[in-house]
């Protein structure tokens, strides 16, 4: 499964003086080198991801924390961004994304409340769906080219997941990997660049200063 999924401020503290009373603004939940995660980023992804995928918003302890563990990847992926300058999705795959998304709901109307209903604004969904583009765009130019799947691997891949279905499906007839070999080597890139993708993670994540402040994950 395709998966996965962060803004940049100042470290400075999370309370500010407004007028003549202190408030608090917002905590930070991450920091991620010199960026920060804020309460508030951590409370919008699990909104945005509970309406993308029909599921109760959950605020547990255990949840915030799992969010915030999406963000820092994405925070991570986002420097990377910045520094290679890769070109963000263009207001047509933006808008084909958002049309795809509103045609779940069935009408207009049933989309506002679903988007009422989990406290998400349509321009926050906007971005999370640029995001989804960006990322998609980033893995097909960063891992993707230099994949190279070989005949052994198709073939093992056909013979442990694949044959003994195709022979069940259809008694008597013989399997051939060729029938088969265009979507095999699509799906050995898909979990190739995936774990590449991990791998790339987990060395970003070293080599970066991350720091939880767990009372925002109370």
């Amino acid at each position: 499964m395709r998966r996965r999924f962060w803004i940049a401020i100042w470290l400075a503290g999370v309370v500010a003086a407004a007028g003549a009373r202190g408030e608090t603004i917002d905590r930070i939940a991450v920091s991620v080198g010199n960026r920060v995660i804020t309460e508030t980023d951590v409370d919008r992804e699990i909104r945005i991801t509970a309406l993308l995928n029909n599921e109760k918003a959950d605020f547990s302890p255990a949840k915030k924390r799992a969010a915030a563990e999406r963000m820092v990847d994405q925070t991570l992926v986002r420097s990377e961004l910045e520094a290679s300058r890769y070109l963000p999705p263009s207001a047509a795959e933006t808008e084909a994304a958002l049309a795809e998304e509103k045609a779940r709901f069935g009408d207009d109307a049933a989309y506002r409340r679903a988007l009422a209903e989990y406290g998400v604004s349509e321009e926050d969904l906007k971005a999370r769906l640029v995001w989804q583009l960006t990322l998609l765009r980033f893995i097909d130019v960063r891992f993707r080219p230099g994949i190279q799947i070989g005949d052994e691997e198709i073939r093992k891949y056909f013979d442990e997941h694949m044959s003994a279905g195709l022979m069940a499906a259809h008694p008597g007839q013989t399997p051939s990997v060729d029938d088969h070999r265009a979507g095999i080597v699509q799906k050995l890139i898909d979990q190739t660049a995936d774990q590449q993708v991990e791998q790339w993670l987990k060395e970003s994540r070293r080599r970066t200063r991350i720091q939880y402040h767990e009372e925002a994950f109370r």
